[in-house]
């Protein structure tokens, strides 16, 4: 736990939160920032700040629970569609400095967009990337 981690004052319950669900390394609270009905995050237990630190138990923990949650949010709340959201660092759009992932009930008309469109990659560009990462 960290001290001035607002996820982390969640998970100790110095804070308060409208908990769904849990296992042992992970925990699922409503969001109380709502992009829609039901907009729940999924924390490690445990203060990580970003996924490249997240410990690997820790990581299956949080991916069952997001399992676990989303099919809660379907059967309650009967959404048309889900849209999952986890980011990190400045550049990556992270504003809370503990890894957490987004649940976002959807429902066509919600009014919430795209951040990108769908524009094509050049075809080179692609190939190069990818022969980079298969090399390493």
């Amino acid at each position: 736990m960290t001290e001035d981690c607002v996820l982390c004052a969640i998970v100790s319950g110095s804070l308060p939160s409208r908990r769904v669900g849990q296992n042992d390394r992970a925990l699922a609270f409503l969001d109380i920032n709502p992009a829609t009905e039901g907009h729940t995050l999924v924390v490690p237990k445990a203060h990580t700040a970003e996924i490249w630190d997240l410990p690997r138990k820790d990581g299956h923990a949080v991916i069952d629970l997001v399992r676990e949650t989303a099919e809660l949010l379907r059967r309650v709340l009967r959404p048309e569609g889900m849209t999952l959201f986890q980011a990190n660092g400045g550049a990556g759009w992270q504003d809370v400095g503990h890894v957490h992932v987004h649940l976002v009930p959807r429902w066509m008309g919600d009014g919430l967009t795209k951040p990108w469109g769908g524009t094509p990659g050049d075809p080179a560009t692609l190939d190069a990337i990818a022969a980079r990462l298969r090399q390493s």
